[in-house]
């Protein structure tokens, strides 16, 4: 199974060399070019790993993890610097990002990255699952 992964960048060039890297290692990828665009996609769902650019304008990165968090908890953001800091990345951990990655980005790392995302959401969203399955089981008198 393929993972799924929306990646956000303000920088076209950038944008079209990594889904195209991704591409050829088997990852579905759908890009956006800003954060706000990136919103609408998010709405609809069903990534597995959201990569996630620092610096863009109008909405950075970490406005824009705030934003996707309160869509969905539980996606997991990976967060590409090219002016990482120790604050920044500290943060983003704690508003809960998967992990920061600094530009240029080593694609083999990043598609590392992305598998233990895409496992852990796994690990999530059977844990969601086995969580509804007790609590209709509990309601019930069997």
């Amino acid at each position: 199974m393929s993972e799924k992964v929306l990646l956000i960048d303000d920088e076209q060039d950038f944008l079209d060399i990594m889904s195209e890297r991704m591409q050829a290692r088997d990852i579905d990828v759908t890009t956006a070019s800003s954060a706000k665009d990136a919103l609408d996609l998010v709405e609809s769902g069903g990534y597995d790993a959201i990569i996630l650019d620092l610096q863009m304008p109008e909405m950075d990165g970490l406005q824009a993890l705030e934003r996707i968090k309160a869509i969905n908890p539980n996606l997991q953001v990976i967060l590409l610097t090219g002016h990482a800091t120790v604050e920044k990345g500290v943060q983003a951990i704690k508003m809960g990002a998967t992990d920061v990655v600094e530009k240029p980005a080593n694609i083999a790392v990043l598609i590392e990255k992305i598998k233990k995302a895409h496992a852990q959401k796994i690990i999530l969203v059977e844990k969601e699952t086995e969580e509804k399955i007790r609590a209709i089981l509990g309601s019930k008198a069997w």
